[in-house]
């Protein structure tokens, strides 16, 4: 059992205590001295909260709905992944140099390490959260999926160490409350991935409110239609298909796999749930962040 464990965590190396892949770390100096500019918007979430999908609609924002616009390129490339790193393939601060003004970064990092010059520059940030029991499940099928990461081994085993923190970018319950705390900062915006499911119109004007855009009807119609699950599905610029199977193999599960709230109750048994309820009070406990696990 202990080698196994052994072969899991020589994967991650850790910064500031949260496990990272070793690449990411290598090159942290890069990361940690990135310059922002004034006019960013970093997209940060959570693994698998639904980050594609809110960047795909920040894209067509300011694109004012030209979809065909958005279609050009892959959403990795009109969207770096700030803090991403391997050898040839991906590197998000080289891209976010080469890019043109204003950029749209993603990061899935917590609030202590995402890089101090865009609290300097008073950028604008959304986060957007999403309820554990989900999050788990998809980060599961993610991690089955994609050839870098370690064998998960079995669900249980996974949803154990997720409650461990012994994942990339570690304790789900730290890295949401450490982004709930900042909600009150006005170049934050803390959005759910449940009310976007539940009422995804009234999301998206929020976000156009909070990034002091607008647009018309037909427009605000045109980017939810385009920003739908299934049409993001079918769309190579959105669902990673245009990613080598060596790097994702989607036969195994797919990227845009359901992108529904309430998914959880087909894996986690009676037990494993009460377990994880137990868990999550303790660690939320004293919080007044409250989330919706199905609607």
């Amino acid at each position: 059992m202990s080698s196994s464990k052994l072969a899991y965590s020589d994967y991650f190396g850790r910064i500031g205590g949260i496990p990272l892949y070793k690449k990411f770390i290598q090159y942290w100096h890069d990361v940690e001295e990135f310059e922002a500019r004034p006019d960013d918007l970093v997209i940060v979430t959570y693994p698998k909260s639904g980050t594609t999908w809110i960047s795909e609609i920040v894209c067509m924002i300011y694109t004012n709905g030209d979809a065909e616009k958005c279609k050009e390129d892959v959403i990795f490339n009109r969207v770096p992944y700030l803090e991403c790193r391997t050898e040839h393939v991906m590197n998000g601060v080289k891209q976010l140099k080469k890019m043109a003004s204003p950029r749209i970064v993603k990061s899935h990092l917590p609030a202590e390490l995402l890089p101090a010059s865009f609290w300097k520059k008073n950028c604008k940030i959304i986060y957007l959260s999403r309820n554990a029991k989900d999050v788990v499940v998809s980060y599961y099928f993610f991690f089955l999926m994609v050839t870098a990461n370690p064998d998960p081994g079995s669900f249980q085993d996974f949803v154990e160490k997720f409650m461990d923190g012994e994942v990339p970018y570690g304790s789900w319950y730290e890295h949401t409350k450490s982004w709930w705390e900042k909600r009150k900062n006005p170049q934050v915006l803390f959005l759910f991935y449940e009310d976007m499911k539940e009422n995804i119109r009234k999301e998206v004007k929020k976000l156009l409110e909070f990034l002091g855009r607008k647009i018309s009807f037909e427009t605000l119609d045109k980017i939810i239609k385009h920003t739908s699950f299934q049409e993001m599905k079918n769309n190579p610029s959105t669902n990673y298909t245009t990613v080598p199977d060596e790097v994702m193999n989607q036969k195994i599960s797919p990227f845009m796999r359901k992108g529904v709230v309430g998914d959880w109750k087909n894996y986690f048994t009676v037990a494993l749930n009460e377990k994880f309820d137990k868990h999550y009070e303790q660690q939320m406990k004293g919080s007044t962040l409250k989330f919706q696990t199905e609607i």
